[in-house]
């Protein structure tokens, strides 16, 4: 998993070295967001809690997590999108009781997220790099083109 570093305000670049990944439940979990950071730790708190209620159980906290979001109305007026995922799995989760699992494992949110989406998808297809290195390099092609996201990434595996 990987994201930039910059937030921003509006169209004010007010942090360029947040760490907008987490390991969770003993180092077995990554999560990683897009959108207000407030909502995303919010959200961060609440997945863990999950996590610990279902054993490490990442589909089944995924989707109690999804659930929530979907029917608590203080849940549902956070703006903010999350990316879980394990050694087996990848999930995508927002707001609108979004969970969704990608057919090839490659997801991305955020600003930024289409323009990596497609880096990624190409260079999975037509290279024989690692994951690592398709989300270093989808990540800096994102920063070159999307004015919301920095060259300062952070890749986190499992």
């Amino acid at each position: 998993m990987a994201g930039d570093g910059q937030v921003t305000f509006g169209q004010t670049v007010v942090k360029q070295s947040a760490r907008k990944i987490r390991r969770l439940y003993n180092d077995r979990i990554l999560a990683g967001f897009a959108g207000s950071a407030a909502d995303s730790f919010a959200l961060f708190a609440r997945f863990e809690s999950k996590l610990e209620q279902y054993r490490g159980n990442l589909e089944r906290s995924a989707a109690e997590l999804a659930k929530d979001w979907r029917t608590d109305r203080i849940l549902r007026r956070l703006e903010a999108m999350l990316i879980v995922l394990d050694k087996n799995a990848t999930f995508l989760l927002s707001g609108n009781g979004d969970l969704i699992a990608p057919d090839d494992g490659i997801v991305a949110i955020g600003s930024g997220g289409p323009f990596a989406l497609a880096a990624a998808k190409a260079l999975a297809t037509n290279t024989d790099l690692d994951a690592r290195a398709i989300a270093e390099k989808s990540m800096a092609i994102a920063g070159e083109i999307c004015i919301y996201t920095n060259a300062r990434i952070v890749v986190e595996e499992l």
